[in-house]
This record gives C-alpha cells, structure tokens and sequence, in this order.
C-alpha cells in the first residue's frame, strides 16, 4: 500500500443523544448520532416518536385529512368471479 493514501484509522469515542457512548474504530475521534441500540424502538421494544424538526406535524398537515377521507369512505364490494365453462 502507498503510504499517506489511506485516512488514519483511530479509536473512535460514539455518544448518543440518550447519553450513552460506547468506543469503536473510525477515521473520525468523535462520532455523534442522535439514536443508538440502547434508546432505538427496535431493540428496546417500547414506542418512541422521534420527531426531527416537526415532521410528524407536518405530514399530519399534509396528510391528515386525505387518510381520514379515505378511512371514511364506504367500501366497493367485492366482484364476484365469472364462471367460465370447463
């Protein structure tokens, strides 16, 4: 390998936004994300909205009301399947 090609790869300190922080390797020193295994709904199995910046609002704004239109709309019924001679 050529040298000075390569990005150095360093140990690396992660820190969530819930507090917690673990250590890996990484080109980076310091890495930090807003959700990690220990506060993410998938490993914890409980409910947790995590709402950047207004999103769920805002397609509730948008939205919203399409949904409950289409959730109130009376159903077709279903077509009954043609016989066709054996």
């Amino acid at each position: 390998m050529k040298k000075e090609t390569h990005p150095k790869y360093v140990d690396t300190l992660v820190t969530c936004g819930c507090g917690n922080t673990f250590k890996t390797r990484s080109t980076q020193e310091k890495i930090g994300v807003e959700i990690c295994s220990a506060c993410h709904p998938f490993f914890t199995g409980q409910t947790k909205y995590i709402d950047t910046a207004g999103r769920i609002e805002k397609f509730q704004r948008k939205w919203g009301s399409v949904a409950e239109k289409l959730s109130s709309a009376p159903k077709k019924p279903a077509a009954k399947p043609s016989k066709s001679p054996s």
